[in-house]
């Protein structure tokens, strides 16, 4: 198979730093090599940033937030928000070109990534001029009011999966309430964020309000979560690496906002309306090969209707087109070997009887892609590693339960608690369990992994704490400060 990747044909350059509005060289003078997940091959080289990298771009943040950046009114904000999201719908083929080669993913699901972050800017820069504080009734002869203010400088830790998206919800939120920003990106999928640090800088972004060091988790990561000079941290990634965030943080009383991961069902009652159902139940753990925090990995059927819908998700499965990134079908590559082998290990685990469907990977792949065939498990207890963990790729598992109550606890029964699906006629049966699923979002009769830019995201338990997307999202990014005034 011919994986019909374009020259990169990149206007800025991935070996280096974007620090203070500038493009420099890391202080360390090493490069990360950038891999086609499709191929294998090599494509480009990445800075390999260091601590001193993050203190450059700490120290530029905050002289942006002291200078030119902080005395930006909020409308301003906005307009340059709405201008950025402008340029890159003017850009989103080339953006999703470079998405598809770095991360993997096909060609249109690249697209749409890159449609979506530019209606994030467009959101957020729409709400930056109309978020704002309130009025409190006190005591006579008292104005009470509070002010809505930035952190000052943003540290933002960002995942491979859905780089753009992570980009526009978590940057974008930031920005918009006034905060300089330095991000950084995943190693394994970096083109992006370092395109839109260059199409920000041509937008006329003030020099220092938006910086990208790229590098390891473990060098760059670990100095900016660490970072004495961050104010707020947005980390998205694994609840291990999370958990090591979050307690470099509290060394400096920092908050911070976790996205970790998730194990989300989507529940399917007897009476419901299954021609709807279908495409969710399988795109909803397929999109983007699995590797999606919030992918319905579980689906919990009531037992009279497991076997149709065992049957009838197979055949979906048995005609998913699997193939590298540009081929442009419903599957493209995991993101590195090292996925790869972990979402193969998980499926050793069980014995083959157990796959009631697995989709057929054409002969012809590039032997050093990292393809893995989607797989439908049946016939598992729902307290077996496959129905607990967290795979991060093209697998999901059915798992039969009898009444309302089981369900729910099956759907429970896990760490996590990012979102969940409920497919049911009966409309009090879909308040019951929007209530009492644990889960930051709750989809009835429909999924959206993740949902749109307006809606609140986040989780509870190991999948995290804090709100990103939506106005909640501006919350976050803030602090509240109270006055009151006293004129008798």
């Amino acid at each position: 198979m011919n994986d019909m990747t374009p020259p990169l044909n990149l206007w800025f350059d991935p070996s280096k730093c974007f620090i203070g509005g500038h493009w420099v060289t890391p202080t360390g003078g090493q490069t990360l090599p950038i891999e086609n997940p499709s191929t294998g091959e090599t494509i480009a080289q990445l800075a390999r940033g260091t601590a001193a990298d993050v203190d450059a771009a700490v120290a530029a943040a905050r002289g942006a937030y002291r200078g030119e950046w902080g005395r930006t009114p909020a409308f301003e904000r906005g307009r340059l928000l709405m201008k950025m999201s402008r340029m890159v719908l003017e850009r989103a083929d080339e953006l999703a070109r470079l998405e598809a080669i770095d991360v993997g993913k096909p060609l249109k699901q690249a697209k749409a990534d890159a449609i979506t972050l530019a209606r994030y800017l467009e959101f957020f820069g729409g709400a930056a001029d109309k978020f704002m504080g309130e009025t409190i009734p006190y005591q006579p002869g008292y104005t009470v009011y509070t002010l809505r203010q930035p952190h000052g400088v943003t540290g933002h830790i960002l995942p491979w999966n859905y780089p753009m998206q992570m980009v526009g919800r978590s940057i974008g939120a930031a920005l918009a309430t006034g905060n300089a920003a330095v991000l950084k990106p995943a190693e394994e999928a970096c083109l992006t964020a370092l395109a839109f640090a260059a199409i920000a800088d041509e937008a006329g972004l003030p020099k220092g309000a938006f910086n990208v060091v790229p590098g390891l988790g473990e060098e760059v990561g670990a100095a900016l979560s660490s970072h004495p000079g961050v104010d707020h941290i947005s980390f998205t990634g694994s609840v291990a690496v999370g958990m090591l965030v979050q307690a470099a943080a509290a060394k400096n009383v920092v908050p911070v906002t976790l996205e970790l991961g998730g194990k989300s069902p989507q529940i399917v009652f007897a009476d419901a309306d299954l021609e709807r159902a279908l495409p969710f139940l399988v795109n909803g753990g397929m999109q983007n090969a699995g590797q999606t925090c919030s992918a319905a990995s579980r689906i919990l059927v009531q037992r009279q209707i497991a076997d149709e819908v065992v049957a009838r998700m197979s055949e979906r499965y048995r005609a998913l087109k699997v193939g590298p990134a540009m081929s442009d079908f419903d599957i493209g590559p995991l993101v590195s070997g090292r996925q790869q082998q972990i979402v193969e290990g998980f499926l050793g685990r069980i014995a083959p009887g157990r796959i009631a469907a697995r989709t057929k990977l054409p002969a012809d792949l590039p032997p050093g892609g990292h393809f893995v065939a989607p797989a439908l498990v049946a016939d598992i207890a729902p307290s077996h590693s496959l129905a607990r963990d967290e795979i991060f790729g093209p697998v999901q598992v059915v798992l039969p339960f009898d009444s309302e109550e089981e369900a729910i606890s099956i759907a429970n029964g896990t760490d996590y608690g990012l979102i969940a699906g409920v497919w049911s006629a009966d409309g009090g049966r879909q308040m019951r369990l929007a209530r009492d699923i644990r889960a930051g979002q709750v989809f009835i009769n429909n999924y959206g992994a993740g949902g749109g830019v307006e809606l609140p995201f986040g989780g509870v338990g190991k999948s995290g704490h804090g709100r990103e997307k939506g106005f909640e999202s501006l919350y976050g990014f803030t602090v509240v400060k109270t006055v009151a005034a006293w004129h008798g």
